[in-house]
């Protein structure tokens, strides 16, 4: 092989192979060029353009032997033919068109091609043909002519090098210009005319690193012919502007000494493309890192090539660190807590084509709270419907599932607590519904002892359903750890990190802090249970991670503890009323069973003193007779108070028939005509001719009367007093309206209770005894009735009796 090249060049003649190959690929654009040489040993590359390192072997195995056979272009059907077998080297290049022409001579002479390469498939042209066979005509220069030629004779003729796209300069050791094409005096601003001749670091002023441009030459010419050198070169235009170029330069021997070949490739628009790239990269990367929601795209390949600030901050990426290629999935689940495979997360989802919209996606590193985000994912796509990669964009919902939880927890913290008995027995229940919503461990419930102040435990809760060692059953202490500070200042308390906390310094809080640490709580609140401006207790809640949101769960807690407050103020108030229903149980028990004895004693007594009035003075007589009188009313309580008593207990029962309440309300109305006369207050009755209820007529006269008694008694003179009776089919309803004092809004609910008067009437000073409507209600409920009282505009007041029919 070595032989036949010999043979082929000329002794001191060194033909720019490479450059050949460059000039050929970039005449017909083709990304690829070679000159091959065929003999007896095989096929040898001797130059080359555009190709990567060798995939297969140093030898680029190509046709040289049909073109020299043939004598004319080889096209891609001659070698890609269906069923052809491809060349390794071929295929191994993803060369899918090429194009060979013969480079060499005949006969003796050793057969060459030159031929270009394109990745894409190609039909090559009767005009790309022609244009590489005056390229491949370069190659045989040397041997045709016969004498001496100027330097640049042997690289070209002008004609040929006016049609390459780049710019061409040839210069000598001396580092002068010896040619220039059209492409260089377009890019330059010089002609050719002008240029030739001249020194090139005075006309171009080359910038080469910082390294003189004459350095650079000498040692290309000092290297000598051999593959072209390819750097970044920075040349001033005429006008003096720079321009940046990427230079590929060899050299050449012909008869004539060396000379330096330079192809310029302008980068002006390449470098102004890549700083529009990357102002809008920049843009684009400012953009994304302002949004409050997560933005992460992949390419073609499924690789990571965009995550924002916001995504970076959920997965604990360093904002300064490269974008990772791909994210493990290992802390992504679905909003079931199933994990979620790589290729189930919505970016890997859109990648295959899908489009995704709001699927909730739960995130969970080791250590940390859970996450909730909602994600929208798409494929992108060019114009051509070619996939160019995903994008995926998820926003953080975690805050609203926390409050959706909330209302249900609300309602099982209500169901707790209205059926147990006691704070005690609703702690567990309640302190379960309170550790679920939240999704922390633990949490525990103390309440004020009303007897000595102290606060207690009355329950507490872990989520796995273990005891953990020590941690409750502790007695808080006033003003000392997170419960013993929200005790004294009866205001919330959060803890964001209690392994970190520097307000807690006391032994106490300290040995607290290292428990709560040790079992894996981070976090802390608790929060006052109170019933108005009274402190009742305090919920203490633990974490077993860093929280955040510290408003809206405090809030929420808080909505709990109010819940609780309310139970046991009721609970308490609900004591006391029994308390205080049994005080007046045993108080009428003493009047019933120790004072009626002694009245009916005093009344037979003064009854037979009254008997001899007539034998004493009249001072006497009038004292006598006060006494009788008082002793009378005082004993008339003395039985409401028994009746009433009997009546709600059950010890009396009423005599039911079926009674005419038309004739008992006219009775009673004919009854209290006198009264009301005295007074000065006019009665008006608008009844039917009968209405038939169940009931009896003693116990609804008693009703009546006394209604009809306090509507006289609180109605000025001159008033007038309706009462009205009619029935709906189902009840009838008798209403007495007066032009009275009236009763203040805020006390009707309690008219009806025992011994209770309104204040007005007590500041009127008008005498009662406060159980005459407690009485009417007794009989209206043992009638299956109801009694109510209510305004009478503009004043005045109205009852209301509904009993059945």
């Amino acid at each position: 092989m070595t032989s036949m090249l010999d043979d082929a060049l000329r002794p001191g003649v060194t033909v720019p192979v490479d450059s050949l190959c460059r000039l050929a690929a970039c005449l017909l654009k083709a990304p690829m060029a070679a000159i091959s040489l065929a003999g007896e040993s095989g096929q040898r590359r001797l130059g080359s353009y555009g190709f990567p390192p060798v995939p297969t072997g140093d030898d680029l195995r190509a046709p040289s032997d049909p073109v020299v056979v043939h004598g004319t272009g080889v096209q891609p059907a001659d070698l890609f033919h269906d069923g052809a077998p491809g060349e390794p080297a071929i295929t191994g290049y993803g060369i899918k068109a090429l194009l060979a022409v013969p480079a060499g001579g005949r006969g003796e002479r050793p057969p060459a091609a030159l031929m270009v390469f394109d990745t894409r498939p190609r039909t090559w042209t009767d005009e790309d043909t022609t244009t590489l066979t005056e390229v491949a005509a370069l190659f045989t220069a040397p041997h045709t002519h016969g004498g001496g030629p100027a330097q640049a004779q042997a690289l070209d003729s002008a004609a040929l090098l006016d049609t390459v796209q780049e710019a061409f300069i040839a210069v000598d050791p001396a580092g002068r210009i010896r040619d220039f094409n059209r492409a260089a005096e377009e890019l330059l601003g010089f002609p050719a005319a002008q240029a030739c001749g001249l020194p090139l670091a005075d006309t171009l002023r080359p910038e080469c690193g910082g390294e003189p441009i004459e350095e650079a030459l000498g040692r290309l010419f000092a290297a000598g012919p051999g593959p072209a050198a390819r750097r970044d070169l920075t040349v001033r235009h005429r006008d003096g502007h720079a321009i940046r170029t990427r230079a590929a330069w060899t050299v050449t021997v012909g008869a004539a000494g060396p000379l330096a070949a330079v192809f310029l490739t302008d980068l002006s628009a390449q470098a102004a493309a890549e700083d529009t790239a990357e102002r809008h990269a920049g843009f684009l990367t400012a953009l994304l890192d302002s949004l409050s929601v997560g933005v992460i795209a992949c390419d073609d390949t499924g690789h990571i090539k965009v995550i924002n600030r916001a995504l970076r901050r959920v997965h604990d990426h360093p904002e300064g660190a490269p974008v990772p290629g791909d994210l493990p999935p290992t802390d992504l689940y679905d909003s079931q807590m199933r994990p979620l495979s790589g290729d189930r997360t919505p970016l890997m989802r859109a990648w295959h084509g899908e489009h995704v919209a709001a699927l909730e996606v739960l995130v969970k590193p080791p250590g940390r709270r859970t996450r909730a985000f909602a994600a929208t994912a798409q494929p992108i796509t060019g114009r051509d419907g070619r996939r160019l990669g995903a994008v995926a964009v998820v926003h953080e919902v975690t805050l609203l599932r926390r409050m959706e939880r909330f209302p249900a927890c609300h309602a099982e913290v209500e169901r707790a607590l209205t059926s147990s008995d006691s704070i005690v027995e609703a702690a567990p229940g309640v302190l379960s519904a309170v550790t679920a919503a939240l999704g922390w461990p633990f949490a525990e419930l103390f309440i004020v002892d009303e007897g000595t102040g102290d606060l207690r435990a009355a329950g507490h809760h872990s989520s796995s359903g273990a005891e953990p060692d020590g941690f409750f059953g502790h007695l808080p202490v006033k003003g000392c750890g997170v419960t013993g500070r929200v005790w004294q200042t009866g205001k919330p308390m959060w803890v964001p990190d209690i392994s970190r906390c520097r307000e807690l310094t006391g032994e106490y809080e300290k040995r607290r802090a290292a428990l709560c640490v040790r079992h894996g709580i981070r976090t802390v609140l608790a929060v006052p249970v109170r019933d108005g401006g009274t402190l009742l207790g305090v919920l203490t809640c633990y974490a077993g991670f860093v929280e955040v949101h510290e408003d809206l769960l405090t809030l929420l807690v808080e909505g709990v503890a109010t819940q609780v407050g309310v139970y046991v103020a009721l609970r308490r108030a609900g004591e006391l009323a029994r308390q205080l229903t049994r005080a007046q149980d045993d108080f009428l028990d003493l009047v019933g069973h120790e004072m009626r004895t002694p009245l009916t004693s005093i009344a037979a007594n003064v009854t037979m003193l009254a008997e001899d009035a007539p034998g004493r003075g009249e001072d006497e007589q009038q004292m006598l007779h006060t006494v009788v009188r008082n002793t009378e009313v005082l004993r008339g309580i003395v039985e409401a108070l028994l009746d009433l008593a009997a009546l709600e207990s059950g010890h009396h029962q009423l005599t039911i028939e079926r009674v005419d309440l038309v004739t008992v309300v006219a009775d009673a109305v004919a009854g209290i005509r006198l009264a009301a006369a005295d007074a000065g207050v006019r009665l008006h009755s608008l009844l039917p001719d009968a209405l038939w209820v169940p009931g009896d007529p003693r116990r609804l006269r008693q009703v009546l009367d006394e209604l009809l008694s306090n509507a006289v008694k609180y109605s000025p003179a001159g008033a007038e007093i309706r009462v009205g009776l009619h029935g709906d089919g189902h009840h009838a309803e008798l209403h007495i309206s007066d032009r009275g004092i009236g009763t203040p809004t805020s006390e009707q609910g309690r008219v009806f209770d025992r011994f209770f008067r309104a204040g007005n009437v007590r500041h009127h000073g008008i005498p009662g005894n406060g159980l005459g409507l407690s009485f009417a209600r007794t009989i209206a409920r043992l009638h299956s009735g109801t009694i109510a009282l209510e305004d009478n505009q503009p004043t005045g007041t109205t009852v209301r009796v509904r009993l059945p029919l």
